[in-house]
C-alpha cells in the first residue's frame, strides 16, 4: 500500500500549503494594522462632499457678486457655478485617484 503522506512530499509546497500560507499571512496583517472603520468611511465621504460643495458655493457667491454689480447681461451666478462645480468634482475625482494608487501600491508590496 502505499502511503498519501508520502507521495504528496514533494520538495515544493503543495497549492493549500500556499493558500494557507497567504490566508495566515493575511490574517496576521490584518491583526497588525485594523482597517478603518465605518466612521472613517463616512468621514471620507463627507470630505469628498466638501471638496465639490465648496468650489461650487464660492462660485455661486462671486456669480452673485458680480451679477449685483450689473456686469453684462450675462448670468454670471450660473456660469461661476458651473465652473465651480466643475473644479470641485475634478479635485474630488484627483484626490481618489490618489488614494487609489496609494492602496494599490501598499497591496502590490505586501504580495512581494
Amino acid at each position: 500500500m502505499s502511503d498519501p503522506a508520502k507521495t504528496s512530499s514533494d520538495s515544493k509546497p503543495s497549492t493549500f500549503s500556499r493558500k494557507v500560507g497567504a490566508t495566515v499571512a493575511r490574517k496576521l496583517k490584518a491583526r497588525r494594522n485594523p482597517s478603518p472603520g465605518v466612521w472613517y468611511g463616512l468621514g471620507m465621504m463627507g470630505l469628498i462632499g466638501w471638496s465639490i460643495a465648496l468650489p461650487t458655493l464660492l462660485g455661486v457667491a462671486l456669480g452673485a457678486w458680480l451679477d449685483s454689480q450689473k456686469l453684462g447681461e450675462r448670468s454670471w451666478t450660473l456660469a461661476l457655478l458651473v465652473a465651480g462645480l466643475t473644479i470641485g468634482c475634478l479635485n474630488a475625482w484627483l484626490w481618489v485617484a490618489k488614494e487609489a494608487k496609494a492602496l494599490n501600491d501598499e497591496e502590490e508590496s505586501d504580495n512581494e
